[in-house]
């Protein structure tokens, strides 16, 4: 429904910055939008794929095409790793603190996060388990629950 839009736009940008709901669901673009069976909107689908799911709590749980709108428009809520954890993510593998090279210093533990490789690259998408410096700072744990991972293209 074009109704649920205006209303999804607004979570987006306070959950991940202003201007985040335009990049998620701009204006004129085909889009799936299924609600559950009391009429809340679910699943955000697009020709690219799953933009995301809207949770029972009220936030975005990302989708691989998400995770690249907003890699690509907004800069943050970014987890970077490099070559040796990229196979691994990109299978679906959670990131562990010890193989983070950088992260934004804004991440609490359970946002929803895009995970890059040093290179620039989207890897995968997921919930942070740590704050950003902890990612920084711990050796051991699980930094990122990944939800998704990017397959690699051949």
């Amino acid at each position: 429904m074009a109704d649920d839009v205006p209303g999804l736009r607004v979570v987006a940008d306070y959950q991940f910055g202003r201007g985040a709901g335009d990049t998620l669901l701009p204006d004129g673009e085909d889009r799936d939008i299924t609600h559950t069976s009391s009429g809340r909107p679910r699943q955000i689908h697009v020709k690219e794929g799953r933009i995301g799911t809207y949770a029972t709590d009220g936030r975005f749980r990302l989708g691989l095409a998400g995770g690249r709108r907003l890699q690509e428009a907004i800069g943050g809520y970014r987890v970077v790793v490099g070559d040796e954890s990229e196979p691994f993510v990109r299978e679906g593998r959670n990131v562990f603190a010890k193989f983070v090279s950088d992260v934004d210093d804004g991440i609490r533990p359970h946002d929803e996060v895009i995970v890059e490789h040093e290179d620039g690259s989207l890897l995968a998408v997921g919930r942070a388990e740590l704050s950003g410096a902890g990612m920084k700072e711990f050796v051991t744990g699980v930094a990122v629950s990944v939800r998704d991972g990017m397959p690699k293209e051949e």
